[in-house]
């Protein structure tokens, strides 16, 4: 009996899941070329790193006389499209933290590292690293080979040529990066004229280099030993994640075909090991699921055209959950109050972030009762109180703005008879006294309500409730 068989009789599907001494984890001593083969999964991976478009296409995109997108941080401003959002209204950007960080965690629990696997950074801009090395250099053994080859003017150019494409794609990540903090022409403009500021030169140096590193050289390392996700991820699964699966009942015993027949007794699994060789982190998912394992699926696509092959059914690696390795029944996601847990999160993030977005208002007002003296008795008989406006401006225009209120009768409102003007982008400060006969006022404290409007555009108002403070009747 082999030992493959003994180990199935021993432990069955438990003994493979849980033999973690049969992982491998290439530490950098070897270089990880991966195959490249067609497929389902290939084409959604390639598809899905679209979404990375809009990463270089976004700060091109203008409106009005402005960048559609521009966070601009030197003037503590973020611009989306007419949308204007101030330091103020951070907490809305806490949200959208909240919702993509709830995300991610919902995602691996329901279906793995789908981020790691299809919409990554990193794994992207490697891909597309190593899809450039394959053009040039060739398939896996030939850039094995090529690595191994005596320095000539033929590897000289071939290698100049692909780092040169890398280091351009790193720099162009670099500028893209800078673009989305300052008016992307204008940057374009500083770079060619070598006038950008220096933080946009240590922006572009700091991405050229690190991307140049981290997707052509560390690769799968990065994912390894550099990325946090990577680690904190398998607290995230449980036994009905669904991963990309290899199916020991069907597939073991092992066995390689003999003269294109399967003999007596084996599994689907002819250890063509296809499985391996288009791995990006160069894993065996045969041994289990590993903390290697980005869920990218391209093992799916390998062990399918196999199946293929031989006329065996597709499926010996799938997408499925343990529980379903194991033939248990699978509880939908309604019925798993973690996945629950996480929805509601970002249910609400959602609806706080619509909230804030629908209530931004180009204005925001708030009024300060002075406090030291409360009020003042003039020699009239009139109670006096202090207050202090303050108006956000949040447009890109200083606004001429009137200060009005209402509230106690043969009310007086000293300094609200002038137009004064909110500068853009900045908390106003303004100073008002109201005065109000000592005889009309029937208790200690009155409410009293302060409206600003725009003078030439009425429509923009904000409203503001305060108390005005008397002597105790």
């Amino acid at each position: 009996m082999s030992e493959q068989e003994k180990r199935v009789d021993q432990g069955g599907v438990d003994a493979l899941y849980e033999e973690s001494t049969h992982w491998h984890v290439n530490t950098g001593e070897e270089t990880i070329h991966a195959k490249r083969m067609p497929g389902m999964w290939r084409n959604l991976k390639w598809l899905s790193s679209t979404v990375w478009i809009f990463f270089f296409l976004g700060p091109y995109l203008r409106w009005d006389d402005r960048q559609a997108i521009l966070l601009d941080i030197p003037n503590e401003k973020f611009h989306i499209l007419n949308i204007t959002i101030l330091p103020q209204d951070v907490w809305m950007l806490a949200l959208v933290l909240l919702f993509f960080s709830i995300l991610l965690a919902a995602v691996t629990s329901v279906a793995g590292r789908v981020y790691c696997g299809f919409f990554c950074f990193q794994t992207i801009w490697t891909d597309i690293y190593t899809l450039i090395e394959e053009k040039l250099e060739g398939g896996p053994a030939k850039r094995r080979k090529l690595e191994k080859a005596p320095w000539d003017l033929n590897k000289i150019r071939i290698k100049t040529i692909k780092h040169t494409l890398w280091l351009l794609i790193g720099a162009l990540t670099g500028v893209t990066f800078a673009a989305w903090f300052t008016d992307a022409y204008d940057l374009w403009i500083g770079y060619f004229t070598f006038t950008a500021p220096t933080v946009a030169w240590t922006v572009l140096g700091l991405f050229t280099v690190g991307t140049y590193v981290l997707a052509g050289f560390m690769r799968e390392q990065t994912c390894f030993w550099l990325c946090p996700y990577a680690r904190i991820q398998g607290v995230m699964y449980d036994e009905e994640t669904v991963l990309p699966t290899y199916d020991l009942n069907r597939g073991e015993p092992r066995g390689k075909l003999k003269k294109g027949q399967h003999v007596e007794g084996m599994g689907d699994c002819i250890e063509c090991n296809q499985c391996v060789a288009v791995c990006p982190t160069g894993i065996d998912i045969r041994e289990g699921q590993q903390e290697g394992c980005i869920t990218c699926a391209l093992c799916i696509d390998a062990c399918d055209s196999v199946m293929d092959k031989i006329n065996r059914p597709r499926g010996l690696i799938r997408y499925a959950s343990y529980d379903e390795i194991q033939g248990k029944p699978t509880l939908p996601l309604r019925k798993r109050p973690r996945v629950l847990v996480y929805f509601t999160i970002m249910t609400l993030a959602v609806v706080g972030l619509v909230y804030g977005l629908t209530h931004l208002g180009a204005i925001e007002l708030k009024v300060l009762h002075d406090r030291q003296p409360l009020f003042v008795q003039q020699s009239d008989g009139s109670i006096q109180n202090k207050y202090f406006i303050k108006l956000l401006n949040k447009t890109d225009a200083d606004m001429k703005i009137r200060i009005s209120a209402t509230g106690p009768e043969q009310m007086v409102v000293v300094g609200a008879d002038k137009t004064l003007v909110a500068r853009k982008g900045r908390l106003n400060s303004y100073t008002l006294f109201v005065r109000v006969p000592s005889r009309l006022l029937e208790s200690a404290s009155t409410p009293i309500v302060f409206k600003v409007e725009q003078v030439d555009a009425e429509e923009i108002t904000a409203e503001y409730t305060s108390m005005f403070m008397g002597p105790r009747r």
